[in-house]
């Protein structure tokens, strides 16, 4: 008897130990496997295309609903299938020249990350579009099978309201927003 109490004394504050630790989490990005889908609309036409994840690491905690971290974009790795319109994104309205890089920071959510499964949670952080910081809060569906982990959004970047240059010339008008779909896929790991 004295034996099974000490081993339970033992092993239990490990077993909880081990549950709270596996709480707080690293979900890594993998750029390769991620993407970046931008949707323009405009008079009689539209325009989509991708950009390039750079990098992405963010640390979580179910238990605490604790959110930090970053996902980086290179803001010159637009991709609309048109190189000259490209050349005109990345050098008009962008200015990739001074700004390389388009990024989220995550500062809070809302709802409950599932172990396993699906969960939709809404993430708040400060979006960085053009050197300048934008408050923004996305709905964020999350699936979580073992070490894996793939989060999906869709939202939308008022881009001129932002300051930023309205491509429209003449008649070729386009919209004052673009859509963008966020998949980003990568792996967890425990959090030291």
């Amino acid at each position: 008897m004295k034996i099974l109490i000490h081993t339970l004394a033992i092993s239990l504050p490990l077993l909880f130990a081990h549950s709270a630790f596996a709480q707080h989490q690293t979900f890594t990005v993998n750029p390769d496997a991620s993407t970046v889908a931008f949707a323009l609309t405009g008079t009689g036409h539209s325009v989509s295309g991708k950009f390039h994840v750079q990098s992405g690491s963010i640390d979580f905690d179910r238990n605490a609903q604790k959110i930090s971290g970053s996902v980086v974009v290179a803001a010159g790795s637009g991709d609309s299938g048109e190189p000259s319109r490209d050349k005109k994104m990345n050098s008009e309205v962008l200015d990739v020249a001074h700004f390389t890089e388009v990024s989220f920071v995550p500062k809070s959510y809302q709802g409950t990350i599932s172990a396993a499964g699906d969960s939709t949670i809404q993430v708040s952080g400060i979006f960085t579009l053009h050197g300048t910081p934008h408050d923004l809060t996305v709905p964020m569906q999350i699936h979580i099978d073992g070490a894996n982990l793939t989060a999906k959004t869709h939202f939308t970047v008022p881009y001129v309201k932002w300051g930023l240059k309205d491509p429209s010339i003449f008649i070729l008008k386009v919209a004052k927003e673009v859509g963008i779909d966020l998949t980003l896929a990568g792996h967890l790991s425990p959090t030291n």
